[in-house]
């Protein structure tokens, strides 16, 4: 049974084999070769290989003794690595005789894919390679080799880390044992155990057929890695340009082992994901934008895509950010930050024009694209429509920022019911709108993403002068942490961002309650000076927003007296709430 619809399928002889081979897409547009992994058959693919065949000619192939190929005869000595390379001439001769093909694997694909972007014989036939969980294996000796010559401390902790990963490689060199587990219960227990520990969704996949791919696949082991880590090659160098994907929590593979990959690799674009093994079913949709991008970066005589330059591009090259309140301060600093990383940024903010300058910048800072788009966050029917219009014509996000806010200040009693109406309507409401109707839809596709609620430092620090914007702040702090809580085991996560004093137009258009227009005048110029003195930009608030979702941190003061005030709320409330009761200089 197949779970690629709409694919075109041919047979393919090579070695005393049959691959099966499909199609997607237009055969006149560049060619995506997708190699699969172990225990899986071509399959895996289908939901990255669906997103790409609008763009690109999708090639995809049972490895031999997999799928609906056909293993060699006699198992042992049929899966070397030179015969797999065979196959991969004769796919790709058959499928693209006159143009090289870009190249992705995963996991033993991306194993294999790696012995075909360092031989000499496949020169000229691969234009680009996506690595995705899957070193090479003459890498991977000299890595063993360094540190066992060289055992350092921190090398040794390397080889033990990375030895205790591979467990599952010793158990497959076990003669007959794989091959009875999978064929028995192993074989019918494995879609439950990718669903509860790599969250993989429901459906078509894996197919029937894998018991048997498992336990031929036991092979591509024992045929390769203790004759390669022993001998490595010395000449193991790519001759196209490489994307090295690294899922950040693969139970297998330790991010160490890609360490020292620029020796071996001239052109390297690297990117980390903040996901499981078993990328293809749990992201395709950010796998399928990264491999969009680079092989037409690619085909447009770039060695790498075009995809920010800051120090967070590996974590957000090519991802989707929305942040509200874009048009000025936090909310225009995060967005730069996030197109430098190379995100694409949507602008969200209730002034057009400022929106509007914001997506501009950002694409000029790195974003591959960015939009502007007009919105007041406290309006929940226009936030329903925004969040149509975003998935409809943008995506799901991947990145939420929830930052527009208002400030107010003025005693309790001179803070009129609409007062409230208006502060808890922006600073909370437009908060719980934004993580209702984007979160809903990060949980719907079930790839995982990230949601950061830009609260206060006067979440947590009480003052006699701030009790409408301090509530409201506490509030987005509890709201961010019990949906921390409730979204954590779909991979999602949640951030809450406390800033201080912060040098934002916030305080030139704050308002202040039971003043006169005119002392209510004087008090926001006083605050703009005060503020300007302290002088702490927005800039270093939106690199705390993009660590906080690089490190998933749930709660992040951000000045040094917001996490002054964090600490003394823990260990010293009662002197917190003295500071409390002093009236502050504006």
């Amino acid at each position: 049974m197949t779970v690629l619809r709409g694919a075109r399928e041919r047979w393919v002889r090579t070695g005393g084999v049959e691959l099966c081979v499909a199609e997607l897409g237009d055969p006149g547009r560049p060619t995506v070769v997708l190699v699969h992994g172990y225990p899986d058959s071509k399959e895996v693919w289908s939901e990255v290989a669906a997103r790409l065949a609008g763009r690109f000619h999708v090639v995809l192939y049972d490895v031999r003794g997999h799928g609906r190929s056909t293993a060699p005869r006699p198992l042992r000595g049929g899966f070397t690595l030179e015969k797999l390379t065979d196959d991969f001439l004769a796919v790709v001769d058959a499928v693209s005789p006159g143009r090289p093909v870009h190249l992705v694997g995963h996991d033993w694909g991306s194993v294999q894919s790696w012995e075909f972007v360092t031989v000499r014989r496949t020169e000229g036939r691969v234009a680009s390679f996506t690595s995705i969980s899957g070193p090479s294996l003459d890498h991977f000796g000299h890595w063993i080799d360094k540190r066992l010559k060289r055992p350092t401390p921190r090398r040794v902790g390397q080889l033990l880390g990375q030895g205790a990963k591979s467990w599952y490689v010793y158990l497959l060199h076990t003669p007959g044992l794989p091959e009875r587990a999978w064929r028995g219960p192993l074989g019918k227990a494995w879609p439950r155990l990718l669903e509860r520990f790599e969250r993989t969704p429901r459906g078509a996949y894996p197919t029937g057929s894998l018991p048997e791919d498992a336990a031929h696949g036991a092979w591509l082991y024992r045929d390769n890695v203790r004759a390669r880590l022993r001998r490595p090659r010395a000449d193991a160098y790519a001759h196209v340009p490489v994307q090295l994907v690294t899922p950040l929590g693969d139970v297998f593979l330790s991010e160490k082992l890609y360490d020292e990959l620029e020796r071996w690799v001239p052109r390297l674009t690297r990117r980390t994901l903040n996901a499981r093994h078993w990328v293809p079913r749990t992201r395709p949709d950010q796998l399928a934008a990264w491999i969009d991008e680079f092989v037409t970066g690619v085909e447009d005589g770039r060695t790498a895509p075009v995809a920010g330059s800051g120090r967070h591009a590996e974590r957000f090259g090519g991802q989707l950010v929305l942040v509200t309140g874009a048009g000025s301060g936090i909310g225009r600093a995060t967005a730069y930050a996030f197109a430098e990383a190379g995100a694409r940024v949507i602008a969200v903010d209730r002034d057009a024009e400022a929106a509007a300058r914001t997506a501009g910048t950002a694409r000029l800072l790195g974003a591959p694209a960015a939009w502007a788009e007009t919105v007041d966050v406290s309006d929940e029917r226009q936030m329903e429509k925004l969040a149509e219009r975003v998935a409809a014509e943008y995506g799901v996000v991947d990145v939420l920022v929830n930052n527009a806010g208002i400030g107010l200040s003025g005693s309790f009693f001179d803070t009129t019911p609409e007062d409230w109406r208006k502060v808890l309507d922006v600073n909370l409401w437009g908060v719980i709108h934004g993580c209702r109707l984007f979160g809903g839809q990060m949980t719907a596709r079930g790839q995982g993403g990230h949601i950061v609620n830009v609260a206060s430092a006067a979440a947590y620090q009480p003052s006699r002068v701030l009790a409408a914007y301090g509530t409201s702040k506490a509030a987005v702090l509890m709201l961010s942490e019990c949906l921390r809580a409730e979204l954590a085991g779909q991979g999602i996560g949640v951030s809450a961002i406390c800033p201080g004093l912060v040098n934002t137009n916030i305080t030139a258009t704050a308002r202040f309650a039971g003043a006169e227009a005119e002392e209510e005048l004087r008090r926001q110029k006083r605050a703009v000076r005060l503020y300007g003195l302290r002088n702490y930009p927005p800039e270093k608030v939106a690199d705390a927003v993009l660590r906080a979702v690089a490190r998933n941190e749930a709660v992040v003061p951000v000045t040094p007296e917001a996490r002054g005030a964090r600490v003394l709320a823990r260990v010293a409330p009662g002197l917190l709430r003295g500071l409390a009761r002093v009236r502050p200089p504006v």
